[in-house]
């Protein structure tokens, strides 16, 4: 080995044996792949919306087709990775049927999930208006594939399927700064405009008709702790947001108890940890602005000389 090398390697060693956090071929309990989930999201898009992602449609007729090998193939595909997340929860015989049992029912509900994400384009449609076309939203908008993703990801976590609905996620989340847990239940017509910096903890709770803009935190506001200090895990710990809903940008709703009322609007830059009647405004006052010409301004500030 060069000798160069010799002490790094060492280090390394030494922590993979005492901290762990390796996935090799040989252990009892193998990991999901990453890029193997990677693709996976990436065909399911083409399942939602085909000839806009993955392989261009050449015509019409080709859809059946095209739609059953691309269901049979991601079928093969997905199956050892949850075959793998089954078995690093809790190895068993039954972890084959277990996963033909989570297969069946995630593809069931596709098209119902199809048709609640077209919903949604179209409540980004009715909602902003430099949308030009539904064509635009499906091929530009990234809040549109954070949604899909999620709300696919959410099947699989209906099912208590461990780690692979949380990669999903952070995929989109890497692609497009929205960070959506896969918990989070969302209803119908839900649209975020620009989407960067959006965060929607576990256990909110989304009405319909609900538009969140850029910045938009829904998260938590404190973590019970056990006997010894540390976070106590579950528990409702994220607000609910009721029908038609809206939130502007940067404004921050925190806590497992906090409720925004049913058509209520969050005003910018607001810091929000108790509850609202439903058909509230609420908003952050800020400290009086001066806006001036500059001509003006020069020549008051001449006039303190």
């Amino acid at each position: 080995m060069d000798q160069n090398f010799r002490a790094v390697v060492e280090d390394l060693l030494r922590t993979y044996e005492e901290n762990g956090g390796i996935n090799y071929l040989e252990a009892a309990a193998k990991l999901p792949s990453r890029p193997a989930i990677d693709a996976v999201c990436v065909d399911l898009l083409s399942i939602l919306f085909p000839g806009f992602h993955g392989a261009p449609l050449q015509h019409a007729g080709d859809l059946p087709s095209v739609t059953i090998s691309r269901i049979a193939s991601l079928h093969a595909r997905i199956k050892p990775e949850i075959c793998k997340s089954l078995a690093a929860l809790s190895p068993s015989d039954s972890i084959e049927t277990d996963a033909d049992e989570i297969l069946a029912f995630f593809f069931s509900k596709l098209a119902r999930l199809r048709e609640m994400l077209w919903a949604d384009i179209d409540a980004a449609y009715e909602g902003d208006p430099s949308a030009r076309s539904y064509e635009e939203i499906i091929l530009a908008y990234p809040a549109i594939e954070a949604i899909g993703i999620q709300r696919m990801a959410h099947l699989l976590y209906q099912k208590q399927l461990p780690l692979i609905p949380r990669m999903m996620t952070e995929w989109a989340h890497g692609r497009t700064g929205i960070d959506i847990h896969p918990g989070a239940k969302i209803g119908s017509h839900f649209f975020i405009d620009h989407g960067t910096g959006v965060v929607i903890g576990e256990t909110c709770v989304i009405g319909s008709h609900v538009k969140l803009y850029h910045g938009v935190t829904l998260g938590a506001r404190s973590f019970e702790k056990d006997d010894q200090g540390h976070i106590r895990k579950g528990g409702k710990r994220h607000p609910n947001v009721e029908d038609y809903v809206t939130i502007y940008p940067n404004s921050t709703v925190l806590g497992g108890e906090t409720v925004v009322g049913a058509r209520s609007t969050i005003g910018g830059n607001v810091f929000l940890t108790e509850s609202v009647p439903p058909d509230s405004l609420v908003y952050y006052e800020a400290k009086q602005i001066a806006i001036l010409p500059k001509r003006d301004r020069t020549a008051a500030s001449a006039a303190k000389f």
